[in-house]
């Protein structure tokens, strides 16, 4: 079974837990770190998420994994907040983080630059568009890297 089809599969498994509690799926991932395979869920709601909402989504998550028992190989369950610095995927996530500042990250430079901090004003299927140092960029999904949301320390 391929990674994303072991994503997409989680994720159709974890859907009604999510919505038993009242929780948002931010992603899910299937990767391999070293020599071990993990599969992380990314939960949110409203003012957070806590340690025991996780604990929570966890038991219940493992439980439906391992009636399903589709994936292979052994992995490790995470299940956690998106993070403070959550990274941006989705039209969703794109669309909850409109008026948000950002981080930037390009493939290649432009003008020599390849990291920008700037508020994100709208997207569509091909382009981002950010407010940076008080001028409008528009850069093609496929220069970006990554887009993150901005944490100031």
């Amino acid at each position: 079974m391929s990674r994303k089809d072991i994503e997409a599969k989680t994720e159709a498994l974890l859907m009604p837990i999510l919505d038993e509690f009242g929780f948002e799926l931010w992603d899910v991932e299937y990767v391999k770190e070293g020599s071990e395979y993990y599969l992380r869920a990314y939960i949110d709601k409203e003012g957070g998420i806590t340690i025991d909402d996780c604990v929570d989504v966890s038991r219940k998550l493992s439980d439906k994994l391992d009636e399903d028992d589709f994936i292979d190989s052994e992995y490790i369950l995470e299940v956690s907040s998106p993070g403070l610095g959550r990274t941006l995927k989705s039209d969703r996530d794109f669309s909850k983080s409109i008026g948000r500042d950002t981080d930037i990250k390009l493939y290649k430079p432009i003008d020599k630059v390849k990291e920008f901090e700037g508020i994100l004003k709208a997207f569509d299927n091909d382009t981002l568009t950010f407010l940076i140092d008080g001028n409008e960029r528009v850069f093609n999904k496929s220069e970006v890297a990554s887009v993150k949301l901005h944490v100031e320390f």
